[in-house]
């Protein structure tokens, strides 16, 4: 499967490991060069500096053709505008928007993007935890 993942902070850069190690062909795509660094060097995915919400960087990264984008950035905002580009003009068929606040989550997922909120899940991990250790 051919993923583009938008963002190579601490979460980017491991979703791109993780998906580079199971056999998919990435590309993560960065505002600058420094980002990569936090690949690891076995990495043998493709790399490219541009920007989630221009068009012509995500054309000319190869966004239109692939069979998901995924945006990782550190702005919910340029999250959600990057995914629908994706979506809605470079006909992406998977986008997955990284959504940090509850309550935009849910705005967004109505536009009918699909999203994933790391504070959700983290508050459900940590509910699990704590009733795991009450129950024994």
């Amino acid at each position: 499967m051919r993923v583009i993942v938008f963002g190579c902070g601490r979460f980017g850069a491991k979703v791109a490991e993780v998906l580079d190690r199971r056999g998919h062909d990435v590309t993560v795509i960065a505002p600058d060069n420094e980002a990569f660094l936090r690949l690891p060097s076995a990495f043998h995915g493709k790399v490219a500096v541009g920007h989630g919400i221009d068009v012509e960087s995500l054309r000319s990264n190869g966004v239109e053709g692939a069979d998901a984008f995924i945006a990782l950035s550190d702005g919910d905002n340029t999250n959600v505008v990057a995914s629908q580009v994706a979506k809605h003009i470079l006909h992406v068929p998977v986008v997955i928007s990284q959504i940090k606040d509850p309550i935009r989550q849910d705005t967004y997922q109505t536009l009918g993007i699909q999203t994933i909120c790391p504070t959700r899940l983290g508050a459900d991990r940590i509910h699990e935890v704590i009733a795991g250790a009450h129950s024994r």
